[in-house]
């Protein structure tokens, strides 16, 4: 799966793709990542990629050259996988498990980074295919997003794992919060593994765990339980 990053910024990138799981996709070739400098197309000489915005609104937006050729130069290059352009926004739709699971599905990723006030509204128009948001808040730029964006569907590619359960283990996978884990000693601060979990018993193990997931998921995420009823009640 290839990702291409469109940003002002790419030195905030520098330690993100060198460790854990994703550099031990990028190693087994489950992922290639290009990062491209959305400054490289400006062709005035002070590489101006920003302009004040008509209507007199406050900060700053990026110009739609610069962005334009940035898009066109990056789908040229990966045309035979018809790739996908991506743009982080708090106006897009929410990044979710199974959205990321779709995404999964494509071979090349184009996430546009914005900054400031945001990027001519003419881009989107023409050059986005999906507008995403991580959370209902804004943050200073699309890096961090693409960063979230990038390790979600990553760690979801067969291979980059290594135990191909783990996934279906996680919050999320099958509608639920994930159920609560322990590892050694067998007592921690007066309190102890719960004794199922010692027992060898796997079916009552799963059980068990199964019902952790269903309260964690009524107690803290009462969205979640209720979109979870629903869709079994559909089925």
């Amino acid at each position: 799966m290839f990702f291409e990053i469109l940003t002002l910024f790419p030195s905030m990138f520098d330690g993100v793709f060198s460790d854990s799981i994703l550099k031990r996709a990028l190693d087994k070739g489950a992922i290639t990542i290009n990062i491209e400098n959305i400054r490289n197309y400006a062709h005035d000489r002070h590489k101006t990629v920003d302009d004040y915005p008509y209507g007199g609104s406050s900060g700053m937006v990026l110009k739609p050259e610069p962005l334009a050729g940035a898009i066109r130069a990056s789908k040229k290059k990966q045309e035979t996988r018809s790739p996908l352009v991506v743009f982080f926004t708090p106006q897009g739709e929410r990044l979710t498990h199974e959205l990321c699971r779709k995404f999964t599905r494509k071979q090349a990723i184009i996430l546009l980074c914005g900054r400031y006030k945001g990027i001519d509204q003419r881009i989107r128009n023409t050059y986005v295919d999906r507008e995403i948001s991580i959370g209902d808040f804004v943050l200073s730029g699309g890096e961090i997003p693409a960063m979230v964006f990038i390790d979600a569907i990553t760690r979801l590619l067969p291979g980059v794992l290594g135990n191909e359960i783990s996934p279906t283990e996680d919050s999320h996978y099958n509608g639920l919060l994930g159920m609560p884990h322990y590892t050694r000693p067998e007592e921690f601060g007066g309190m102890k593994v719960p004794e199922v979990l010692l027992s060898g018993n796997h079916a009552k193990i799963r059980e068990w765990q199964e019902e952790q997931a269903r309260e964690l998921t009524r107690r803290k995420r009462k969205d979640l339980w209720t979109r979870f009823h629903e869709e079994k009640d559909e089925e």
